[in-house]
């Protein structure tokens, strides 16, 4: 390809990248939805530095367990003497790492199987469509409850457990994306000119799909955080990482429901909500701006 013809099809991905940013910003759930996913990564990052794990360390606190919030303690203590702040900010940093983690296991997965689906034909395609229903029909969270259980315990565990039964989902919509790409005249004149599948999978199915991709990836990053949290829930967590799944298992274990703490409980269930939500109204505004069906409408 010539120095002229690379140069245009840079100016023309420039100009793609501002358009689709200029309608995402027309979304303003898609910017509140951001800014608040900044923020949280952000404190996220900065927990070390606003809470050390010292103060947390059970053998060093002076504080008395179950303190409602007050100017010491903005949303208490827990059973333990614990800040709840601090450990919301930590259990923030495991949540969100294996949500993406997770997500991008589960996302190479579902394009490798979804692209394979929909350009191969006869014995290849059965058994891939075969594989995927197999992940579809079997809920992810037994699943991920089988292997939590089979395998050691440790956040590593949860990210492979989550990431290897939430791919089918993508699998599906890059299959139906793969299809209607296969059928565009560009990809008859590459196999006419004797182009391969590698070939065509790599220089223009794949970049093709990645768009509805990424879309994809934003909404899945939410529903990861809530297996883990369901996970953590479950006992089948790291017991030696705070997040806000083992947030919950330790108020239940400890009766704070019942026996009114209700800052404890309360913390990290509008945690887990606003981070969910703020991905979902991302990843809305995502799929209706790079989703060509949507778009059209």
């Amino acid at each position: 390809m010539t120095t002229s013809g690379q140069a245009a099809i840079r100016a023309r991905r420039r100009a793609r990248f501002t358009e689709v940013v200029r309608e995402i910003a027309s979304h303003p759930s898609a910017l509140i939805g951001a800014g608040l996913l900044l923020l949280i990564v952000v404190l996220a990052l900065l927990a070390p530095v606003l809470m050390p794990m010292d103060r947390l360390d059970v053998t060093k606190i002076t504080a008395h367990g179950n303190e409602s919030p007050s100017g010491g303690h903005w949303l208490g203590t827990d059973p333990s003497g614990r800040d709840v702040l601090g450990l919301l900010l930590w259990g923030s940093r495991a949540s969100l790492l294996v949500g993406f983690s997770a997500t991008a296991i589960a996302m190479v997965i579902g394009t490798v199987f979804g692209m394979a689906a929909g350009h191969f034909t006869g014995l290849t395609r059965a058994v891939v469509l075969r594989i995927i229903d197999f992940f579809l029909v079997v809920p992810s969270l037994v699943l991920a409850i089988v292997l939590s259980t089979v395998l050691s315990r440790g956040l590593s565990t949860i990210v492979i457990a989550i990431g290897v039964t939430s791919w089918a989902q993508t699998a599906r919509v890059v299959r139906a994306q793969t299809l209607t790409i296969e059928t565009r005249p560009y990809i008859e004149r590459s196999r006419a000119l004797g182009a391969g599948d590698r070939h065509i999978i790599g220089k223009h199915v794949l970049p093709a799909v990645m768009p509805l991709v990424m879309a994809n990836t934003t909404l899945t990053v939410g529903s990861a955080i809530i297996l883990e949290s369901t996970l953590a829930f479950l006992g089948l967590g790291d017991p030696t990482t705070f997040s806000w799944g083992s947030m919950l298992k330790t108020a239940l274990d400890t009766g704070a429901a019942t026996a009114g703490y209700w800052w404890f409980v309360l913390a990290p269930g509008v945690a887990i909500v606003i981070v969910v939500l703020c991905f979902t109204l991302v990843g809305r505004a995502l799929e209706a701006v790079l989703n060509p069906t949507l778009r059209s409408r």
